[in-house]
């Protein structure tokens, strides 16, 4: 089995563990404080592990150019792009509120550290783990220095080869083996054409020690399902309110009805993926009793008649008998009393035979 790890106090991830469930709240509160708290408590209410936020210390993230270029997207909230991201970010006593009011509901809290100053501020928020975006897992700087805080560590793997992706692991794995990758296509919404979720399949090959996961940007449910069913241990959402609200993230977004369902889902997979094993179960009883089949005398068998299979047949009988899988191995037997025609073998009628125990 992958290796199991304390994602969360308390919580494990890996192995037979239930996969954790990540709502990306990101930034669709629209840079509103009460509407961040209403989406923890909804995420929270819709099942989710784990509520998850982005912070940026954006001097530290983008160059000035960058902040200063103008913004002129039906998505903006400011004339620049810097504008527009100053309205979207929380202070660091705005976080600490979050964390203590998510605290309080009891959900876990995280976020994306969108830069090394970002992850040092959230180091010192004491989230239970990191999460890194899809835009530094190649930056290998920034991995080393968020590896070696000791956190555990979820990494998604948006926009990179799977090169890249082995050196991530040879990279962080040293220092922090408390750690998982997630399948990610860095597109919103995503097309279905787009997600590959059989890469799920190799990074469990390439990676076998580690859990993999899958972070996705499509619409509706039934792919991140799929991921769940293939494996992943960590499955991130986007979530919202609102989809029709202003912010590139919405659209992509699962609405709380589908957070919900999406929750409920998974569980259900998870119980229905059940054990390897393939046996006759408790719940077959009932029907094995009504509906399960046995040999049967096809004609008139005297006393001292070896049998051939010209004289037997499968029927659903009564009293029950052989299995029809032991058809051949009555042939050549010797029978010690009268069989009627129709009916069952039973195991008191055959010389020196003892049925065989199944396992």
């Amino acid at each position: 089995m992958p290796l199991e790890f304390e994602l969360c106090p308390g919580r494990r991830v890996g192995g037979a563990q239930p996969c954790f469930i990540v709502a990306e709240i990101g930034q669709n509160h629209q840079g509103d404080l009460a509407v961040a708290k209403q989406m923890i408590r909804m995420v929270k209410e819709c099942g989710a592990d784990c509520a998850k936020f982005q912070k940026s210390e954006l001097e530290h993230k983008f160059n000035k150019k960058a902040l200063e270029r103008p913004y002129t997207s039906k998505h903006s909230w400011g004339k620049t792009y810097g504008e527009h991201k100053r309205h979207l970010e929380f202070s660091h006593d705005q976080y600490r509120e979050l964390q203590k009011y998510a605290k309080e509901i009891g959900i876990y809290f995280t976020a994306s550290g969108m830069d090394e100053m970002a992850v040092e501020f959230l180091h010192e928020l004491d989230v239970p783990f990191f999460k890194v975006g899809s835009g530094d897992t190649n930056n290998f700087p920034y991995l080393e220095k968020t590896a070696k805080k000791g956190r555990p560590m979820v990494i998604s793997s948006g926009m990179q080869s799977m090169d890249t992706m082995h050196k991530v692991y040879q990279l962080v794995k040293p220092i922090n083996p408390n750690f998982c990758i997630l399948q990610c296509t860095s597109a919103y919404p995503l097309r279905p054409e787009d997600v590959n979720l059989r890469v799920i399949t190799a990074y469990q090959s390439a990676f076998p020690d580690i859990p993999i996961g899958y972070s996705g940007h499509e619409t509706g449910i039934a792919i991140s399902v799929a991921a769940v069913a293939m494996g992943a241990k960590v499955l991130e959402r986007h979530v919202t309110l609102d989809k029709t609200w202003k912010g590139n993230d919405h659209q992509a977004s699962l609405e709380p009805n589908e957070l919900a369902e999406l929750v409920r889902t998974i569980r259900l997979v998870e119980r229905a993926m059940g054990s390897p094993v393939k046996q006759l179960l408790p719940c077959e009883m009932a029907c094995n009793e009504k509906l399960g089949k046995s040999v049967v005398a096809k004609v008139t068998i005297p006393e001292g008649t070896v049998l051939t299979l010209d004289m037997l047949t499968v029927k659903v009988g009564e009293p029950k008998g052989y299995l029809p899988e032991e058809i051949f191995d009555l042939v050549g037997k010797k029978v010690k009393i009268n069989i009627e025609e129709d009916e069952t073998i039973t195991e008191d009628a055959i010389e020196n035979h003892v049925k065989k125990v199944k396992c």
